[in-house]
């Protein structure tokens, strides 16, 4: 599971790269004059979630991992957008069980940014996403035999979070504090809360 996470990480990294260099590629041949809206966006971010898998009470644990985020506007300049997010998180050893568990989201939905007059380089947005989870290692695997469905369970995702506007292709996202909901069998309540916190870079194209 560990390769796998660093597979994930080598692979956000390399489409950051990618996304960077055809960024600045298409800055150099475009005069600044003839500058339109950006209609799409790429977040790359660290994410912390605090998570109350096992079930009963909050034996809760700390899973950290990446998150990558893709959104499209509906409008060019416009507030509302598309969203496509894909998570993945790693707790080594939780609690005194010492399982280690690796979870995976993948959610769709949509965003709306508010626009702010009297701070226009801060932009709050807010959004609902929602898709499927995976989840992997000794928490599922053996602690866990019923969670049948850990290949794919129903995932939904709420919150929001705010971006400072570097410039027009860049921005920093300062924080994104979601909702995230997921329904492995646990043979209890199928039921897992998890709050993410987000943090990272915003590219524009």
């Amino acid at each position: 599971m560990r390769l796998r996470i660093k597979n994930i990480f080598a692979l956000l990294l390399t489409v950051a790269a990618v996304s960077t260099s055809s960024i600045v590629a298409q800055t150099a041949q475009t005069p600044p004059a003839s500058a339109k809206p950006l209609r799409y966006e790429l977040a790359l971010d660290y994410s912390y979630l605090r998570s109350n898998a096992p079930p009963g009470g909050c034996d809760c644990f700390n899973l950290n991992g990446g998150s990558a985020t893709f959104a499209w506007s509906l409008k060019p300049g416009g507030s509302l957008a598309l969203v496509g997010d894909i998570t993945a998180a790693h707790a080594g050893s939780i609690a005194s069980s010492g399982y280690d568990l690796t979870l995976s989201s993948y959610t769709a939905g949509a965003r709306y940014r508010l626009k702010l007059r009297q701070q226009p380089s801060l932009q709050p947005f807010g959004q609902v996403l929602v898709g499927v989870a995976h989840a992997g290692g000794g928490l599922v695997g053996g602690h866990s035999p019923a969670a049948s469905n850990a290949g794919a369970a129903f995932a939904a995702n709420v919150g929001g979070g705010v971006d400072l506007r570097i410039n027009r292709l860049f921005s920093a996202r300062l924080i994104e504090a979601d909702y995230l909901v997921t329904t492995f069998d646990n043979s209890v309540n199928d039921h897992q809360n998890n709050l993410r916190i987000s943090a990272g870079v915003v590219l524009r194209f």
